[in-house]
């Protein structure tokens, strides 16, 4: 449902109600216009870059590729991408292919550079700039690993809007489990930030907090989703999950369990919002929501900030704004594409 038509009662926490309420109001908005970079360098000619990604089968690693590959054929540029399969020797080994290619840039898509530190240093050696994508934690530059800087939303931003959908969604009155996987750091530091904002809502309970590791997820979630409804019952009213993936295993078992498509649980995904998720969504169909990245977007503010290391210039310091997709605002789209950032970039580069 729409933010303005979120339940009014408070739930014995008016001021985060209604501070929960303001913030998603603002992040269904569709008619934002761009706020990201308006100035840069123009166009560095006859540059290459090779994308390296985790796993093409991972869509937001495949979404932001894509988006490099568009960027690349709008400022003139020549793109490669090597999939490193998604396991550590694959990446290894598209990193070494990528270094020994001799590109102007190198594009670490979706994996932690440190797992690849030798091919790093390699890099470094050679004088290729590398730009993460959820490379780290954290937006911007960084010096271990040396990257000129990571393009992501900030993991703070995305749990608080999750858990202020939650709030906002019940009213201040919700039973909630949350779904994540320690063994990853930004993970646990994801679902951790969740639960802090939840708790700011004393009728908000955290019922429960699932570790399931992301491998292990289709093996294990419809297991213990049958165990929580076993548990809970209707006292689980809604679900906050790292990644949209654990909806697509969770559906099953909610479906033979008499569990409506429409909730409850009502289930957002603090994650990637990949095309299932919005399919899930706008057939409404075991998730209400989820907080996407801006993929499409994202690959060509990677491209705008190898165009400004190439200029000696410091990287553009932008970061896309959160994002909350429901079946009331998607348009029936299956991914989140912000206006404006083309037209912006290209008069960037070419005047």
């Amino acid at each position: 449902m729409p933010a303005s038509a979120l339940p009014s009662t408070s739930g014995g926490c008016p001021a985060a109600l209604r501070a929960a309420q303001a913030a998603v109001r603002a992040a269904e908005s569709t008619r934002a216009s761009w706020n990201g970079p308006t100035s840069g360098p123009a166009a560095a000619p006859g540059k290459s870059l090779v994308y390296v990604a985790q796993t093409m089968t991972n869509p937001g690693v495949a979404g932001v590729a894509e988006g490099v590959e568009k960027a690349a054929a709008a400022i003139g540029w020549t793109v490669r991408v090597i999939d490193g399969q998604g396991t550590p020797a694959g990446i290894q080994a598209a990193l070494s292919q990528a270094v020994t290619l001799r590109p102007s840039g190198i594009v670490i898509g979706g994996f932690d550079p440190r797992l690849t530190s030798r091919q790093v240093a390699d890099a470094a050696a050679a004088g290729i700039p590398l730009v993460g994508w959820h490379a780290v934690g954290s937006p911007g530059p960084s010096t271990d690993p040396p990257l000129f800087t990571n393009v992501t939303t900030k993991v703070e931003d995305v749990a608080r809007i999750s858990a202020d959908w939650v709030i906002a969604r019940s009213g201040g009155r919700a039973g909630v489990v949350v779904f994540t996987d320690d063994s990853i750091p930004f993970a646990r530091t994801k679902s951790d930030l969740i639960e802090q904002q939840l708790a700011g809502c004393p009728g908000v309970r955290l019922l429960a907090t699932e570790n399931i590791p992301i491998p292990d997820a289709s093996q294990r979630t419809p297991q213990e989703v049958s165990s929580l409804l076993s548990r809970f019952g209707g006292g689980w009213t809604h679900s906050v999950a790292v990644n949209d993936l654990y909806f697509a295993d969770a559906a099953p078992a909610l479906r033979a369990a008499g569990e409506p498509g429409g909730g409850p649980p009502f289930n957002i995904g603090a994650g990637d919002g990949d095309p299932s998720a919005f399919q899930r969504i706008n057939s409404r169909q075991y998730q209400a929501a989820t907080v996407p990245e801006p993929l499409a977007q994202q690959g060509w503010q990677v491209v705008d900030e190898f165009n400004r290391a190439f200029a000696g210039q410091p990287p553009s310091g932008y970061v896309a704004p959160v994002h909350v997709v429901t079946a009331d605002n998607s348009g029936g789209a299956t991914s989140w594409d912000p206006r404006g950032y083309r037209e912006a970039y290209e008069k960037i580069w070419h005047g």
